[in-house]
């Protein structure tokens, strides 16, 4: 074999290039539109298997509540004395982890003694839902709200949901023992608080973000009016300030500018039917924002300051804010803990 025979049998094999054309493509094609098709069809499949019972469940199951399309004002934007801080995460909590949902805070003493029954008809109806009171300097005038005659206690977001206006404030005279309705069809009535000179008394409509006033004594006595209306955030329990004016916790805002998740569903109320048709009440707890605001209102009515814990880290879900001996108290409906925040740090 002669040097030049050596060296072609030794050249490297040229590799081949497989195209389109040669024997093996058609199958690595017909390969690659098979997985595709298993892909889709198996996604088709998963959609099919998800979307039919859910559209069966909101075809059949009944829904807790039947609401009503409500309105509402664009809520206040939040500047000036509304604008967000961060003054409750000053506070301190208390009792932690030794508490269930510690709402309102009194100065009590002395023995218990039954009033009035839940059982007995008022006007009709019975009480379902006792919520707040306040009481004459001379123990005689109760004022009271039942908050509903249809929902409970434990229902609480289902008569917000539902904007049941079956709510009631209420009058009862310790000495003759009779009941009066001062003002019925609330929508969740909830905080009560006598003003200082004992003439009206404020009533906060938690459903309608607004506080409303009812005369009890003097000149106007048995006229009612709008004390705060189109507020931030949806009103719990009032207390007094030392200021004359009146506290008010919301563990719920109306957030201008943001977005209102309970303004937006309010005028669709077949999107409430069909949450409440899938989700239990704490599941939608779960998607509520915890953002805590404390309103100082003056005494009459325009916002004074404003507290406030977004994302409610410190003071979540406040419900009332009671002030006692320079500090403030704050009261949840769900946390297990008391706050306490010196007036002094805000």
């Amino acid at each position: 074999m002669s040097e030049a025979d050596g060296l072609r049998q030794r050249r490297p094999l040229r590799p081949q290039v497989v195209t389109d054309d040669d024997g093996q493509a058609p199958e690595a094609k017909d390969g690659s539109s098979f997985s595709g098709r298993v892909f889709r069809v198996t996604f088709l499949m998963l959609a099919v298997s998800l979307t039919v019972p859910l559209l069966g469940a909101m075809m059949l199951l009944e829904s807790p509540i039947d609401p009503q399309p409500l309105s509402f004002k664009e809520p206040p934007l939040l500047l000036g004395v509304l604008h967000p801080n961060t003054k409750l995460r000053q506070a301190e909590r208390l009792f932690e982890n030794q508490l269930i949902g510690p709402e309102s805070i009194a100065h009590i003493g002395g023995e218990v003694k039954l009033l009035l029954s839940s059982e007995t008809p008022i006007e009709g109806k019975k009480m379902s839902f006792v919520n707040d009171l306040t009481v004459t300097q001379d123990g005689r005038k109760i004022y009271f709200t039942d908050s509903s005659s249809k929902w409970q206690r434990r229902d609480y977001l289902l008569l917000v949901m539902e904007g049941t206006d079956d709510g009631r404030l209420l009058e009862y005279d310790t000495v003759t023992r009779e009941v009066k309705v001062l003002l019925d069809q609330l929508r969740f009535p909830n905080g009560v608080q006598l003003s200082p000179a004992e003439d009206f008394v404020l009533v906060a409509e938690t459903t309608m973000a607004r506080i409303r006033r009812v005369y009890v004594s003097g000149l106007m006595k048995g006229g009612a009016d709008l004390f705060v209306e189109n507020m931030p955030g949806f009103p719990d329990n009032i207390r007094p300030s030392s200021f004359g004016g009146y506290w008010v916790g919301m563990s719920t805002i109306r957030p201008n500018p943001g977005f209102s998740m309970l303004d937006f569903l309010s005028e669709r109320p077949w999107i409430k039917r069909m949450i409440f048709k899938l989700f239990s009440q704490e599941t939608v707890m779960k998607f509520v924002p915890r953002y805590s605001l404390v309103l100082e209102l003056s005494d009459s009515g325009a916002f004074r300051r404003s507290l406030h814990d977004p994302d409610g880290l410190v003071a979540a879900y406040v419900s009332e804010v009671h002030e006692h001996d320079g500090h403030l108290y704050l009261g949840s409906f769900r946390s297990p803990f008391l706050c306490r925040l010196s007036l002094q740090a805000v």
